[in-house]
């Protein structure tokens, strides 16, 4: 019965997108891929905000319920049946009344399974698309076939391009560039490699001016575009993966002519979303990695490879959470990770039922058994990883959303520095689960 009256709730909110995609006529973004999405999304937003009225996907919801919502500016109404009926009576009094509208829509398009973005693609027209990354273990695998499977859903998304309308592609990704070859819409390459129409190069991470302060302030790095090479700082994130989220970004905002200066200048102190790879204040003067949003593989790989470049005073530990819906990919892609742990990190904390494949992986990679804990709950091991801090330790938390990894987040940041709103999952629905 709740997937009955599901189904019909998704069609009206549905069709009352439609119909105000066809009266107000805004502009789109629809941004796809494994890795990436979100912040990108963020990221677009914040560039094209500082040029046009622009709205964006609020949360990360499936595309058959995020799509519609964010197109009629409602939020989600969980599972109460009366929020529901007020959202469609005001989906219907936009359509029938004049309302102001933004000029521009930021989408975020996912797919939890097969037929979710060809089911979008039947509907939805865009301006631009944006393809950020698709690992060879993509998260929510394990409802398709195989990884070309994913490629084939993700790429759906370039049909729903306007004549006209401008394909940006990650040029460092081989199932991505080979996108190319969907579309004769003109397109725009980003990525450190590979001759891209945005090369990013001489990243680093930027501290204080203090040596001994391990607090990082942002990231820096050149972008060579059409003959120019321009300086670009991003304050309070950091990581490669971020340079690849602004590149996107640049890439969209080049794609409608925006002035390239006064979008350095709009992104500079872009906070991104929490979560993701976030660096905060921790308990006993330690310094906490947030990236608590979710987990995959590639991605979990490269918060590692960043975590790397992180100058340290103490530890460097990690505290790592399972990666989920890999299906038959699980165990191989979680012995992978733990093998590059020793490597990297001098203690390694695990939590959830697959917790032990990491372990395996760093103990097959030379990891003292001692550097190893492992707890099969998050509540548990936040209780362990409070009273196991100490000065001058750095530490990595991640997981995929199912382990629960900002209930360690909640028992670790300095509460005077930080508040709850730095973290994922801080509002009641969450909290009731």
């Amino acid at each position: 019965m709740k997937e009955f009256l599901k189904n019909i709730i998704v069609s009206i909110i549905t069709f009352e997108a439609k119909l105000i995609l066809r009266k107000y006529k805004p502009k789109v973004v629809a941004i796809t891929g494994s890795v990436g999405k979100t912040s990108t999304k963020d990221a677009v937003y914040t560039i094209m905000s500082g040029f046009f009225d622009v709205r964006k996907s609020e949360k990360s919801f499936n595309s058959e319920i995020g799509l519609p919502l964010t197109i009629l500016g409602l939020k989600n109404a969980w599972t109460n049946p009366f929020l529901w009926l007020t959202n469609i009576i005001r989906g219907i009094s936009l359509v029938i009344f004049p309302h102001k509208y933004p000029e521009w829509l930021i989408l975020e398009v996912g797919a939890d399974k097969p037929g979710d973005i060809l089911n979008v693609s039947k509907w939805l027209k865009s301006d631009v698309v944006v393809m950020t990354r698709i690992a060879e273990i993509p998260v929510h695998i394990e409802q398709f076939k195989n990884q070309k499977e994913v490629v084939r859903e993700k790429s759906y998304l370039i049909r729903t391009l306007k004549d006209g309308g401008i394909l940006v592609l990650n040029n460092d990704d081989p199932s991505i560039i080979k996108l190319k070859e969907k579309t004769d819409n003109r397109k725009i390459t980003f990525g450190f490699e590979n001759d891209s129409d945005l090369m990013a190069s001489n990243y680093h991470i930027v501290y204080g001016e203090d040596e001994d302060e391990i607090m990082p302030r942002g990231i820096a790095f050149k972008i060579d575009h059409d003959g120019s090479s321009m300086p670009v700082r991003l304050n309070g994130i950091f990581g490669k993966q971020n340079v690849y989220t602004a590149l996107a970004a640049f890439s969209v905002g080049i794609s409608q002519g925006l002035n390239f200066v006064k979008m350095i200048d709009v992104l500079r102190d872009h906070s991104g979303p929490p979560g993701r790879f976030k660096p905060l204040h921790g308990i006993n003067n330690t310094l906490v990695i947030d990236d608590t949003y979710n987990s995959s593989p590639v991605a979990l790989e490269m918060a590692l490879q960043s975590f790397l470049e992180i100058k340290s005073n103490g530890r460097k530990i990690a505290v790592l959470g399972d990666m989920l819906e890999l299906g038959e990919h699980t165990e191989e892609a979680h012995k992978k990770i733990g093998k590059m742990i020793p490597d990297i990190c001098s203690e390694l904390i695990t939590v959830g039922k697959k917790g032990k494949l990491f372990a395996e992986g760093a103990q097959m990679a030379g990891m003292n058994e001692e550097k190893i804990h492992e707890f099969e709950d998050s509540m548990v091991a936040a209780s362990f990883v409070v009273g196991y801090l100490k000065d001058g330790d750095i530490i990595l938390v991640k997981g995929s959303q199912g382990t629960r990894m900002e209930r360690v987040m909640e028992a670790i940041i300095h509460e005077e520095k930080n508040d709850r709103s730095h973290l994922v999952r801080q509002d009641a629905e969450w909290e009731r689960r």
